[in-house]
């Protein structure tokens, strides 16, 4: 039940960061046969690109006081736990089910250490580096969604640019945030994308498009291109 994965017309190959598919199939098969330690294998290959998915998502605040290793442990205990269910009937591909789990685990995290720390954590100064910013990969995504033409001589200067397009990054809406780190991070598909997030696959484009217009009018503001979609027209076909 994989989504085919499609490139974009003129999108920029970075390294991959969910497992292979055909890796995947064979674990989840062997798995079925009740092969525990193709379970333990299968959950194992995706716990580096769990907590990737993760520390890009934790607020740079609470990335200073949280571990994203640790939050990828609970995830992968419940993924552990829930998975004869999900082989018996898996109705979204492996990688998004794990992070269906694991988005679920942030918002937890979030609710409760905002709500619950708010007077803290609101003290402290914000946008400290970002919990993924030693993921080798980043800088070439960063990259690729400033400028698809751009490739940095010189490792300071994409880490800079990691640096800015992280800060822009969360000045964005979450939802505009969230599409670009689903397209760029982890690579899917519109399709896929449009899967994760509950839309059409028209309205995961239409989403894309603004967040990566707005995107590149925090980094370039003086950029002549102006994004002219509403945002309410998107939400309306949502």
């Amino acid at each position: 039940m994989e989504v085919p994965r499609e490139k974009a017309q003129g999108e920029k190959t970075v390294a991959q960061m969910w497992p292979s598919r055909e890796e995947t199939e064979r674990l989840l098969e062997a798995a079925r046969q009740g092969n525990t330690q193709a379970a333990e294998q299968l959950l194992g290959t995706h716990r580096e690109p769990l907590r990737r998915l993760i520390a890009a998502r934790l607020d740079p605040v609470l990335a200073r006081r949280l571990d994203a290793s640790d939050i990828v442990q609970d995830v992968l205990l419940e993924a552990n736990q829930r998975l004869i269910a999900y082989l018996q009937k898996p109705d979204m591909p492996f990688h998004l089910w794990l992070r269906h789990l694991a988005q679920d685990r942030i918002i937890d995290v979030h609710r409760r250490h905002r709500l619950a720390q708010r007077r803290s954590v609101d003290r402290e100064e914000s946008l400290q580096a970002a919990a993924w910013a030693d993921d080798p990969s980043a800088t070439d995504w960063a990259a690729q969604l400033v400028d698809t033409e751009r490739t940095p001589a010189s490792e300071a200067i994409r880490r800079e640019l990691f640096r800015r397009v992280t800060a822009a990054l969360w000045q964005l809406p979450e939802a505009d945030r969230e599409i670009l780190l689903l397209r760029h991070q982890e690579q899917l598909s519109n399709q896929e994308a449009a899967l994760v997030l509950g839309l059409s696959e028209a309205a995961a484009s239409m989403r894309y498009l603004r967040a990566l217009r707005r995107l590149r009018a925090i980094l370039v503001p003086h950029s002549p291109q102006k994004d002219s979609l509403d945002s309410s027209s998107e939400d309306n076909r949502s």
